[in-house]
C-alpha cells in the first residue's frame, strides 16, 4: 500500500461519512456508509472475440464479441468486467462497442440495474430467435439462427435464405456458414443427410471451406486406408476421422482462449478422448472460467 493509499485508508476507515462532504448530491440522512478495503482476486477474462479496425485512423469502433447461448445469472456483470479488462489492455482504444450474440436478450442474464448505463450505451444485441421469423433480417444473422431452428424446419428455412442471396456476393459466404453450422449441430449425422438439410449438393459441400478445413485432412487419411479396405468403407472412415480432427482443433483453440496455454499432459489427455467425450468437452468449455474448470472436467471424465 502506497503512502497516499494509507492516507486515504486512515481518513475514511473510522469516518466513512466524510465521503458525503465531498459528494453533496448524495443524501446525508440515508444512513451513511461503511468503509472497507477489499482485495479482489485476479480473474482471467476471455471474450469470444475482438474486432479491431484493419486500418489505422479508421472511424470503425472496436467491437468486443460475446456469444451467450445459455442463461447465466452473472452474465451482465461478467460482460461488464470483460469489457473493462479489454480497455485496460488496449489502452489506445477510444471508440468501442460490445456485440452480444444470443437467442434472446430477455434471457436470465442477471440483474441489469448495476450496469444499466453500460448496457444502454455500449451493448448491441444480435438476437437469433427473432431473426428466424423475420425475412427482412440480415441473411447472415438468419444463417446463424440455424443453430436454434427446429430440425424439421431446416430445409425450408435454409431454402428461404439461399433464395434471398442467390446471385449476390453473399451466396458463397452463406453456403459456407450454413455448412459449418449444420456440421456443428449434427456431428454424428451422415454427410448426405446434412446436405439435404441445408439444400446443398454433396459436390458443393465437399468444395466448401467448412468441409475442407474440418474434414479435409481426415478424409485424405481415411481414403488412403480405404484403398485396402474398399473405397466406400475408406470414405466413411475418412469422414469420421476428419470429424474428430476438426472437433479436436476447434476445441483446443477454444480451450486456450478460455483457460490459457494448455500443458502437454492436458493436450495429450484431450487428444486421446473419443469423439463423444470430445463433443461433450466442446459444450462444457463454454462455461469454463479458467484452467481449474478444465482440470476438474478431465478428472471427472
Amino acid at each position: 500500500m502506497t503512502a497516499s493509499d494509507k492516507l486515504f485508508y486512515w481518513l475514511f476507515q473510522n469516518q466513512p461519512d466524510r465521503i458525503l462532504q465531498l459528494l453533496p448530491d448524495l443524501p446525508a440522512d440515508a444512513g451513511g456508509y461503511r468503509f472497507v478495503a477489499p482485495v479482489f482476486k485476479a480473474l482471467e477474462h476471455r471474450p469470444d472475440g475482438l474486432f479491431l479496425a484493419a486500418r489505422e485512423g479508421s472511424e470503425l469502433p472496436a467491437l468486443v464479441l460475446e456469444a451467450q447461448m445459455q442463461p447465466d445469472p452473472i452474465f451482465f456483470l461478467r460482460l461488464y468486467a470483460e469489457s473493462g479488462r479489454f480497455l485496460l489492455q488496449e489502452k489506445t482504444i477510444r471508440r468501442w462497442q460490445v456485440v452480444v450474440l444470443c437467442p434472446l436478450r430477455s434471457m436470465a442474464f442477471g440483474d441489469p440495474e448495476p450496469v444499466a448505463e453500460f448496457l444502454e450505451h455500449r451493448v448491441r444485441w444480435l438476437e437469433l430467435l427473432p431473426a428466424l421469423a423475420d425475412p427482412d433480417a440480415p441473411p447472415m444473422l438468419r444463417t446463424l439462427a440455424l443453430l436454434l431452428e427446429k430440425e424439421e424446419r431446416l430445409p425450408a428455412t435454409t431454402a428461404q435464405i439461399r433464395s434471398a442471396v442467390a446471385g449476390t456476393e453473399l451466396e458463397s459466404q452463406i453456403a459456407d456458414a450454413t455448412a459449418a453450422i449444420l456440421l456443428a449441430r449434427f456431428t454424428s449425422r451422415p454427410i448426405p443427410e446434412i446436405c439435404a438439410m441445408g439444400g446443398i449438393t454433396l459436390e458443393d459441400f465437399t468444395k466448401s471451406v467448412a468441409y475442407k478445413e474440418i474434414f479435409g485432412l481426415g478424409e485424405e487419411r481415411g481414403l488412403e486406408r480405404g484403398l485396402e479396405q474398399g473405397r466406400e468403407q475408406g470414405r466413411e472412415q475418412g469422414l469420421e476421422e476428419g470429424l474428430k480432427t476438426g472437433e479436436l482443433e476447434i476445441t483446443l483453440r477454444l480451450l486456450q482462449r478460455r483457460c490459457g496455454a494448455l500443458t502437454p499432459s492436458q493436450q495429450a489427455r484431450i487428444r486421446a478422448l473419443p469423439l463423444p467425450q470430445l463433443e461433450a468437452l466442446a459444450e462444457a468449455l463454454l462455461e469454463f472460467q479458467g484452467p481449474d474448470d478444465l482440470e476438474v472436467w478431465l478428472a471427472a471424465g
